[in-house]
């Protein structure tokens, strides 16, 4: 038996969540977590989606369990509202950092952003998604389309190597590259005080691989339906690359690092 797990970060959508299955749940999953909540253990669900996104993920899928934290955007850091209305609050001044940070790379970055908007939209079939201060990223037609997109930007961003990309499936959003999952954990990780010996971590995609390469959960995890990239790191860093897909995946691995 290892060391013991203090807190557990999952992405959501391709690991918990297995959008082509029914139930969409692992409830033995479920079951598993909560137990290990309830021995002292921390929750944390780590995704691209934003708070809005992700609660209404967590009452779409009618989640039996509620994760003690929620790492948000692959970058934010919330816990539960000190008002106990349900909601969330950022925990500490992590996210105006990262905010901050995001700002000024932006204004810095102004001509790459525009080398990779107008490839994409005179090159490509993807869609730009805008927010209320610009542009935050896009969706590609399909996965090739994506790899085309990010040579690109992998080749645009030597002028200003800050400037970087999160990516899962079809979808990708433009970030500080110091910015990311597995900072995040990091962050809750000191904030908790749990050291990475004691951090489990469990993803499938891209944007997954800051928090399983080793740097920062000792733990790492993919399920079977994780994409190769994912397994690689996750062997590569001594974890554990499930036999099951989706959540019954993560509870293999969580039963695998606790027996």
């Amino acid at each position: 038996m290892g060391s013991e797990i203090l807190l557990i970060s999952t992405d959501f959508d391709g690991t918990l969540v297995a959008h082509d299955s029914d139930p969409v749940l692992d409830f033995a999953c479920m079951e598993l977590i909560a137990q290990m909540k309830e021995n002292g253990a921390a929750w944390a669900i780590n995704t691209g989606r934003s708070v809005e996104l992700l609660e209404s993920g967590l009452l779409d899928f009618d989640f039996p369990v509620h994760p003690d934290f929620i790492l948000t955007s692959e970058r934010d850091v919330f816990r539960p509202a000190s008002n106990g209305n349900g909601g969330w609050e950022a925990f500490g001044d992590w996210n105006k950092r990262v905010a901050s940070d995001h700002a000024e790379l932006f204004s810095s970055a102004e001509s790459v952003l525009a080398e990779v908007v107008d490839f994409v939209t005179q090159k490509t079939g993807a869609r730009l998604i805008y927010h209320a201060n610009g542009i935050e990223g896009l969706i590609a037609g399909d996965e090739a389309e994506m790899d085309r997109i990010t040579d690109f930007i992998d080749r645009a961003r030597e002028k200003q190597p800050k400037f970087h990309y999160q990516r899962n499936t079809v979808y990708l959003r433009f970030c500080h590259t110091d910015y990311h999952k597995g900072a995040a954990l990091a962050e809750l990780a000191r904030l908790i005080n749990v050291p990475r010996e004691n951090i489990f971590a469990a993803g499938d995609h891209y944007n997954d691989l800051s928090m399983l390469d080793g740097r920062y959960a000792a733990m790492p995890a993919c399920p079977a339906n994780a994409i190769p990239q994912v397994k690689a790191a996750v062997g590569a860093a001594g974890g554990y690359v499930a036999r099951q897909s989706y959540g019954a995946g993560v509870g293999e691995a969580l039963l695998h690092f606790t027996s």
